[in-house]
Order: structure tokens, then C-alpha cells, then sequence
């Protein structure tokens, strides 16, 4: 593996990413999956009544619902997610994200210079 690239998994394995984190009362989890200079993947975990503040982020985000529902708010709108569905957050633009019930996600940030 190159000294640029780390991950907490194994390469050329197969896994199921619902199973990747465990929900635990009170609590975010998560689980970065790979993260080099290029952006990141992770895995998280949200307990009902978690959430991220709003914030900004430099660049694009995709956030893919893998389980459960969540409340992702965009410039000041709000998206009721399920399990399945996928969101860009854009890079610069305030977002937020509010577990109304547990719900994981797949986070895929691209950085770009």
C-alpha cells in the first residue's frame, strides 16, 4: 500500500457496510474506511437524537443512507432521507444532519485542490 494511503479495511474484500458500525445509545460512530489526499469514505452511525451541527465542509460530499431515516439540512432546507437515497452536500454551503430515528450513512468526500 503506498504511505499515502490508509484504510481500516482490508482491500479486495467483500463486506456488508450496514454491519461496519454498531448503533450505540447517545452516540455518533463511525468508522473511517479509507482516507487519502484525495477525499475519504466513511461509515457512520447516528443513535435517535444525534446529529452533526451545522457546518461547512471545502468540498462535494455524497452522503448515501444505508440504513433508517435521517433529517439532512442544505442552505436551510430540509430532506427527509430513508434508507437507499443519496444527497450531494456542496462544498461552502452550511449543512446540518439530525437523527429523528438511528440511521447509518456512507460519507464519500472528494477534496479537490
Amino acid at each position: 500500500m503506498d504511505a499515502n494511503k490508509t484504510s481500516s479495511i482490508n482491500f479486495s474484500e467483500v463486506y456488508d457496510l450496514v454491519n461496519l458500525v454498531k448503533y450505540q445509545e447517545g452516540s455518533v460512530i463511525s468508522r473511517q474506511l479509507i482516507k487519502r489526499k484525495e477525499g475519504t469514505i466513511t461509515v457512520f452511525a447516528f443513535a435517535e437524537g444525534e446529529g452533526l451541527s451545522e457546518h461547512t465542509a471545502p468540498f462535494d460530499a455524497l452522503v448515501h443512507i444505508l440504513d433508517g431515516e435521517a433529517k439532512i439540512t442544505i442552505d436551510k432546507t430540509d430532506y427527509q432521507m430513508k434508507k437507499d437515497e443519496v444527497i450531494i452536500l456542496p462544498a461552502d454551503i452550511p449543512h446540518a444532519l439530525y437523527a429523528e430515528k438511528q440511521f447509518k450513512m456512507l460519507l464519500v468526500m472528494i477534496k479537490t485542490s
